[in-house]
């Protein structure tokens, strides 16, 4: 039965109230990144972004995350080997299982494949001979400020060096360039005599120091 006051359209407006947004089945988590940008990886050479490769003329491994990440912080292992300290197998580590690092920390760079230990027993201040401390800053200087050294950190680790730039950095991929073709010509490249305390090469070392260090 329609009442009088339906009749004549008396009655108030019914506000329709919208049903909660149903949480979509199977979302997909938010990728697990490391300290630096860089996804997280649980395993090596298997469904992976990093797999073991050798540094080229050092007869060392190390398990670095595959591209241009390999391009550079290879890079920077054989410069250490060939100018700073001979390194043996075991004074080389690159990524690491997030289980094994510490939990109350942001997410270490090992976790991603992006950082490598260099002498992992040698992490305190002061573990370097000042022209090896000058020639890591050439090595540092060479990469443009995309690596950065943990003896800069606080707290300080020497041992470790890592990329400093999220994945989606143009700088990343325009270092990697430039070293893959450094290496592919003659007379360029890792392991080619440089004159660390010449002029030119300090203030380029110190400028950097400066920069990262204001970071």
């Amino acid at each position: 039965m329609i009442t009088a006051a339906a009749a004549t359209g008396s009655l108030a407006p019914v506000t329709a109230t919208a049903a909660p947004a149903a949480a979509p089945v199977n979302a997909p988590k938010k990728a697990l990144t490391s300290a630096n940008g860089w996804t997280v990886e649980k395993e090596a050479n298997h469904v992976s972004t990093v797999w073991t490769r050798s540094v080229p003329g050092t007869g060392l491994e190390v398990d670095i995350r595959i591209g241009d990440v390999e391009a550079i912080l290879l890079h920077v292992v054989r410069r250490f080997h060939y100018e700073v300290e001979r390194l043996p197998r075991v004074d080389l580590a690159g990524w690491q299982r997030i289980d094994g690092l510490q939990k109350d920390k942001p997410v270490s760079n090992l976790a991603s494949g992006t950082a490598v230990r260099i002498r992992p027993g040698a992490g305190a201040s002061g573990s370097l001979f000042p022209l090896q401390v000058l020639t890591v800053r050439d090595i540092l200087a060479d990469c443009e400020g995309v690596v950065r050294w943990g003896g800069d950190d606080d707290p300080v680790d020497e041992s470790l060096f890592y990329i400093d730039r999220g994945p989606d950095d143009a700088s990343v991929r325009g270092l990697a360039d430039r070293l893959r073709l450094a290496e592919a010509t003659p007379g360029e490249g890792a392991g080619v005599t440089v004159d660390v305390l010449a002029p030119s090469r300090r203030d380029r070392a110190k400028r950097l120091v400066k920069e990262q260090r204001a970071n």
